[in-house]
């Protein structure tokens, strides 16, 4: 009988990430209990480990969410309410997250936090990307509202020569006389 092959863990794909990124006081976060499902340990051992390790998540890395935003992630996250949460969940920024191996100590913790490094950086250069094209848009249409008159002149002229030139015809159908 061979032995089992050597535990080897694996990076999550994209989706499952991505998937998990919520957007709380303005801030992109992910809290807890994904974070746990992703390095594979259990939601209280994580907050354990944060709360041991506190010094290391300061309010710009980690933050409690308040009552109503728990309430409001579960309903609009569709999390489970069943039996109440003792504790309020614990959002993390990307630099907490980026500093959370350091208290798991997991090869596990390590590879998905790469992983969801490379995803926060990839969905920071998008929004970089698409800023720069609404900014070109905004440029664009102003050097075109001065010219607005002369682009609706130009289309007028065009439609009129492929609409169908109306030419005055004789009625169809009976005319009575005037006798």
């Amino acid at each position: 009988m061979e032995p089992p092959a050597p535990y080897t863990p694996v990076a999550p794909p994209d989706a499952a990430i991505t998937g998990r990124i919520h957007l709380i006081r303005g801030q992109k976060v992910i809290l807890d209990r994904d974070l746990a499902v992703l390095y594979g340990v259990e939601t209280k051992q994580l907050k354990r480990q944060v709360r041991r390790n506190i010094i290391r998540f300061p309010e710009d890395f980690m933050f409690e969410l308040t009552k109503e935003e728990a309430e409001h992630s579960r309903s609009q996250f569709g999390t489970s309410s069943w039996g109440g949460a003792r504790y309020l969940p614990m959002a993390f920024t990307e630099q907490g997250v980026a500093m959370l191996p350091s208290v798991l100590n997991s090869e596990q913790a390590i590879l998905v936090n790469i992983h969801i490094i490379r995803v926060f950086t990839r969905m920071r250069e998008l929004l970089l990307a698409h800023q720069e094209v609404l900014q070109e848009l905004e440029e664009l249409e102003g050097r075109l509202s001065t010219h607005d008159a002369e682009i609706q002149a130009i289309f007028d002229h065009l439609t009129a020569l492929v609409t169908p030139a109306q030419r005055p015809g004789r009625p169809i159908g009976f005319k009575p006389s005037d006798h």
